[in-house]
């Protein structure tokens, strides 16, 4: 909403625009009426809307021309007063003063004008025979108001409508010649509507209207509102209530009569509250909430986000499929201004049989366009609603973001859930065959997808022993002289090279040694294609030799030519990789048999964090007092724990390495 708003008052000479303002402040009327009150602030805590507002008078005795127009300029309404009792007063509101007006606004943004009749203590008549026929003529009226400022009738009311005229203005809402409302409130409040049917059942139910009557207006319905509601719609439209909801035929029609009843403040309390400016544009604090995302530190959802974006694809998936058809899809997606998603996000995510984004690959893309552009992210959990229906502050409440890297190396472990894997490696060498195997679709699959619908990115979830992570993996374009910082900064790196051809390797290895033989990123070395013949690579060292040397695991052989869907566990090997870059581990394998592996989940496994639980809160109580410590009983209980867990460990290990 405006922070403030300014009222002018213009008018003939002596028609009484000092005497309004000074009998509003001083609530009587003055003995003595100087040519021009002086701008007069009204504070915020004594105004109806909460609102500071400005109250600037006009003298044509002491301003000039010029200090009238850029009043006029300043001003956000304006209020043409005349005298109910002089014809003249009334004749110059059209012949002078609304041309005048118009002629130093912009034809875009029209200020809106009160007429205001005043001394209707004089007369016995109302001039609003006359007045009304000017009001139809020029829609930038909002309304007429005939006061006293002698009597102090209608004064509070007069500024009270100007300041609505400002606060919750007809225009951007209404069509007077049309008598209905104009698109873009049209457009606004479908959407709303569509936020606000959590079902996606085209019509609001005694619970969604409840919900949207809490979030726009603090109170829900009593249930014999809620009836009468649906009762004045029954009379007035056909299909607005079906099966006991509101449909939206019947929610523009509410808004209508609102707003054809002069309660158009409560159709902009739901607008403002879903977002919208003065223009019914979505405003950009609104979308744009403020995130601090310090260096080094990465951005992802969190656990309420997911559940609403769960809801969302639930809500959408009418044949219960487990994917978005195209249409389904386009109904997600049809309250936003545009279609988010293009054709490259089939091929960056899992899909079914019929190339439908299925429910892990929905929730992969909106865990990629978190990680890579938190703000677009930001912008469509806005356009979906995610602050009205989960009822937080911003968008801001649904992502974490992650402690700073160089922690998570000090601290040997991490409580990310995605880790990004740029994969390198020479044209040709199958760096595009390995991603897409990563969403499960072989080489003869891989065929079918169009050159321009091809996707530098590839995301899917990968288990590390027990843990489910986002392995994001990210093609970057073959061109040695030119990587930028967001290509080299990474959790892992892959270099990818083909095993049939003899300088595919050479690629790889100049990249390593340019950019990451002396950095902390892990890196692993695929040979591809290994389906076919393979070839001794012309370089000085063989590949085995080359990651023995640089104290990296052995090439990993890969093909994506199989009938069935590539095997994911080199994928599990770079997650596993990628969340350990500290550890050089023995092993490369993930087969839940050999000691690394069965180590692993013996230490994440419920029963040890259960154990370590217990045994932390019984040692380091909060009730231990400094004597306690001292004890000797106490460092004997701890000893003999430490000695148990010592022989347990090693006893385990034992009959673990004899077993493999």
């Amino acid at each position: 909403m405006r922070k403030d708003v300014r009222i002018l008052l213009v008018g003939e000479p002596k028609v009484g625009k000092t005497s309004l303002i000074m009998s509003l402040v001083s609530e009587e009327f003055p003995d003595v009426v100087p040519y021009r009150a002086e701008e007069i602030t009204i504070p915020a805590d004594v105004t109806p809307e909460r609102v500071p507002t400005h109250i600037v008078d006009y003298s044509e005795a002491e301003q000039t021309d010029e200090q009238l127009f850029q009043e006029i300029s300043k001003a956000n309404v304006i209020c043409i007063v005349y005298s109910v009792n002089n014809k003249n007063s009334i004749e110059k509101v059209t012949s002078h003063w609304i041309p005048l007006i118009l002629d130093n606004t912009d034809k875009d943004s029209r200020v809106p004008l009160i007429l205001v009749g005043n001394k209707s203590d004089l007369v016995e008549h109302s001039s609003m025979e006359t007045i009304l026929p000017i009001m139809n003529e020029y829609t930038e009226i909002e309304t007429c108001v005939e006061c006293s400022a002698k009597n102090l009738k209608n004064i509070s009311e007069l500024f009270y409508y100007a300041q609505k005229a400002v606060l919750h203005p007809t225009g951007p809402l209404y069509c007077p010649e049309e008598k209905e409302m104009k698109p873009p409130c049209v457009r606004a409040l479908t959407r709303i509507f569509k936020v606000s049917d959590l079902d996606n059942d085209g019509s609001l139910n005694d619970n969604e209207l409840n919900f949207f009557q809490r979030t726009c207006f603090n109170a829900p319905l009593a249930h014999q509102a809620l009836e009468d509601v649906k009762n004045v719609v029954r009379k007035n439209v056909r299909d607005g209530v079906c099966d006991n909801g509101l449909t939206l035929k019947g929610f523009l029609f509410l808004h209508t009569l609102f707003i054809q009843r002069g309660r158009h403040e409560t159709t902009w309390t739901v607008l403002r509250r879903f977002g919208y400016d003065d223009d019914l544009d979505l405003h950009q604090d609104y979308l744009f909430p403020p995130l601090k995302i310090p260096p080094d530190c990465t951005t992802e959802l969190n656990h309420n986000a997911y559940l609403f974006l769960q809801s969302v694809f639930d809500k959408h998936d009418k044949d219960r499929d487990c994917a978005l058809s195209p249409d389904e899809l386009k109904d997600l997606f049809d309250v936003f201004p545009y279609m988010p998603w293009g054709p490259d996000v089939n091929n960056t995510v899992s899909t079914n049989d019929q190339g439908w984004i299925t429910y892990q690959g929905y929730l992969s893309q909106w865990t990629l366009t978190t990680y890579l552009d938190v703000q677009r992210c930001l912008e469509y959990l806005g356009y979906l609603g995610y602050s009205i229906v989960s009822e937080q502050e911003s968008q801001a409440a649904g992502i974490t973001v992650t402690r700073d890297k160089k922690i998570d190396l000090q601290k040997r472990q991490t409580q990310r859930s995605v880790f990004r894997c740029n994969v390198f490696g020479d044209s040709g060498s199958g760096k595009t065959g390995f991603l897409q195997a990563f969403l499960g679709r072989n080489l003869l699959r891989q065929n079918t997808v169009k050159e321009e619908h091809r996707s530098y990115y590839a995301i899917s979830t990968a288990y590390v022993y027990g843990q489910e992570k986002y392995l994001l993996l990210h093609e970057v374009f073959p061109d040695f002289d030119f990587l930028s910082d967001a290509e080299l900064t990474c959790d892992i790196v892959c270099l990818v090279y083909d095993s049939s051809n003899p300088h595919s390797f050479e690629y790889c290895a100049k990249v390593f040694k340019q950019y990451f033989m002396d950095s902390k990123t892990p890196c692993m070395m695929l040979a591809a294609k290994s389906d076919l013949q393979e070839t001794r690579q012309l370089y000085g060292c063989t590949p085995l030799e080359f990651c023995r040397k640089h104290k990296m695991p052995p090439p990993q052989s890969f093909t994506c030519n199989e009938a069935a869907a590539p095997s994911k566990d080199i994928y599990i090997k770079l997650t596993t990789m990628a969340m350990h870059p500290h550890a050089r581990l023995r092993c490369m394998c993930t087969c839940n048999r050999c000691t690394f592996c069965l180590c692993q989940n013996f230490l994440n496994s419920e029963l040890v964090q259960s154990v370590k639980a217990k045994l932390y809160t019984a040692v380091f109580s909060r009730h231990m007092t400094q004597a306690d410590l001292k004890t000797s009983t106490f460092w004997l209980k701890a000893s003999v724990g430490a000695t148990v867990f010592a022989i347990l460990g090693l006893a385990m290990y034992r009959a673990l390495l004899k077993h493999r």
